[in-house]
């Protein structure tokens, strides 16, 4: 199944001018992704979703966790999350070849209700890795098989990814997806105040708000946003503002100071430093280099550059 899956997702490629860069497919929530060498660490919000690789292999920082993923194995994000992607193995020869999914929360819940016997709730980290098994694989297939029958993807679409949500809530971490679709649970809970800091990471927000957003007591939410995340929420906050600077900057040409005090830092000179600290180079080169290299990658392949 990995060698047809493979020989699909790089005919779909070749179909469209072959090369590297990140390939949209018809189906809005897929997207493929091939690279030809490794590339550098690149920090950015991970969206619920499926990420699979075919070939090649792929690495996931967030907070003090790290995880790598293989050929046919998946990495599965539960909740919106800043991290550090990149592609670790990559050549000319055996290019990184890997499919993304977002993942419908609706979709998840109501295949979780209809099951007979539901995974038990399991804590732990929003993230984890796993094995692509032959059903999994099959629905992958299907989707890049249906890309080039986009009269059939309303039909279609929403039972393949039934499928794949059944694949996901019966399989080894059933129990960690199960918190994503309850929607009493600890993770929805936390969420709730995700989508608070989300919408409001330029203001101060104290954990006791964050808190009673998730209608949880503020040891509690801080003790299981941690365990989720693997993060305070003021070290999530700081990633949330950290990135949409890197955005005003690079997309919108906002200088440093005024990037700062937009998402709610008081001190240009404190941005600067917690900014250098995460990306490792000052915010000003960093924009700099981030906007010479989306030229370069435009201008040689003609697409967006893939994300890690």
């Amino acid at each position: 199944m990995s060698s047809s899956l493979v020989a699909a997702v790089t005919a779909y490629i070749e179909a469209r001018g072959g090369g590297p860069g990140l390939f949209s497919t018809p189906i809005d929530d897929v997207n493929i992704v091939r690279s030809f060498q490794a590339m550098m660490p690149r920090r950015q919000i991970y969206r619920p979703s499926l990420c699979v690789v075919l070939q090649g292999a792929k690495e996931i920082v967030f907070g003090d966790e790290m995880l790598q993923y293989n050929a046919m194995e998946c990495l599965v994000v539960s909740v919106e999350l800043p991290a550090n992607g990149r592609i670790v193995e990559a050549s000319e020869a055996a290019p990184f070849v890997g499919v993304t999914i977002d993942l419908d929360v609706a979709m998840m819940r109501a295949v979780l209700e209809q099951l007979d016997t539901p995974p038990a709730p399991a804590s732990g980290p929003c993230v984890f890795v796993s094995k692509v098994d032959e059903p999994l694989a099959d629905c992958i297939l299907r989707l890049i098989r249906m890309a080039d029958r986009p009269k059939a993807i309303p039909i279609l679409y929403p039972s393949v990814m039934r499928e794949i949500c059944y694949c996901l809530l019966s399989g080894p971490h059933g129990g960690e997806l199960c918190n994503l679709a309850l929607p009493e649970s600890n993770t929805q809970r936390v969420v709730k105040a995700i989508y608070l800091l989300r919408e409001n990471f330029a203001q101060t927000l104290r954990v006791e708000q964050l808190a009673e957003a998730a209608r949880m007591s503020p040891s509690s939410f801080h003790q299981h946003f941690k365990a989720l995340t693997s993060m305070t929420p003021l070290q999530y906050q700081k990633q949330l503002r950290l990135l949409e600077a890197r955005r005003l900057m690079v997309a919108e040409a906002a200088n440093v100071t005024d990037a700062a005090y937009q998402v709610g830092y008081e001190s240009a000179s404190q941005f600067s430093r917690e900014y250098s600290r995460t990306f490792g180079v000052a915010p000003k080169r960093d924009a700099m280099n981030q906007q010479r290299l989306y030229r370069a990658y435009q201008e040689l392949t003609g697409r967006e550059l893939p994300s890690p």
